[in-house]
């Protein structure tokens, strides 16, 4: 794309943990002249922000949307024709569940420069941080990224049949409210109920919690403890080993692990 006098960096601010901002996306944020940053990016890394430069909080909740999407594309293109440079940032990866390529388009379509900075995305950096690995031989040859968000009372429009995989590892992003759903529309499908199942709140972060479980317990054992979002749900025979690659010594909510410790051994 060619030069021009402003430029849109459209930044992944990783999955919350200040220290997995990549030193791009570090260098972009402190040269920032504005800021137009998401519900999901940690208050640490908006501390970065340097002083003087401007900053926009335009998240979004379910239901509650600061800004609708259309008005951030059009903020965007307005930052851009009079700030030099601009940093749209955004949780985790701007193009995984991101809307980053809608507000790409927008920028092309307008004419307005634009760059795109990877980041770490949750189901990676959670991934990591519980010691559940998202492949790993004999137990998941493939991983599927997995959006659970839904439309009030709609079921969620899903290839239910494709994802009942038992050799592939499923990550739901933003799948808490639709858990019971998608728990039973999985063992509709052909999924075993008796699948290790996990649920993480707040990843990466100093407020992580996390839940091992079952495909078909977990929504239960979430009501009993808890849970309010952002939470990723991993399902897969990958999650029986959270146990055994625990490297940070956390603590496991609900009585999952022993009994998925006892069928991987049987």
């Amino acid at each position: 794309m060619g030069k021009t006098s402003s430029c849109v960096y459209l930044v992944g601010a990783g999955p919350g943990d200040p220290e997995l901002l990549t030193r791009k996306a570090y260098r972009v944020l402190q040269n920032a002249d504005a800021v137009v940053y998401d519900r999901l990016v940690s208050q640490e890394i908006v501390d970065i922000v340097p002083p003087g430069c401007t900053r926009i909080f335009v998240g979004k909740a379910s239901g509650n949307h600061t800004l609708p999407q259309d008005e951030i594309n059009e903020l965007l293109v307005k930052l851009a024709r009079t700030n030099h440079s601009v940093v749209r940032l955004k949780g985790g990866d701007p193009y995984i569940f991101g809307r980053g390529s809608e507000e790409a388009m927008h920028l092309s379509r307008h004419q307005v420069c634009f760059e795109i900075i990877p980041g770490i995305t949750a189901a990676a950096g959670i991934s990591a941080s519980t010691g559940i690995p998202l492949t790993h031989r004999g137990l998941a040859t493939g991983v599927r990224f997995v959006t659970g968000h839904g439309k009030g009372d709609e079921e969620l429009d899903l290839d239910w049949r494709s994802l009942a995989d038992g050799s592939t590892t499923l990550v739901i992003y933003m799948g808490l409210a639709k858990l019971p759903e998608l728990s039973r529309r999985l063992i509709a499908a052909g999924l075993s109920p008796d699948t290790p199942a996990a649920a993480v709140a707040n990843g990466t972060t100093a407020k992580q919690r996390q839940c091992v479980s079952t495909l078909e317990q977990l929504p239960l054992a979430l009501k009993d403890i808890d849970f309010t979002p952002p939470v990723l749900c991993l399902i897969g025979r990958v999650v029986s080993l959270a146990h055994e690659l625990n490297w940070q010594g956390l603590t496991y909510e609900n009585l999952g692990l022993e009994t998925l410790d006892a069928k991987v051994s049987a």
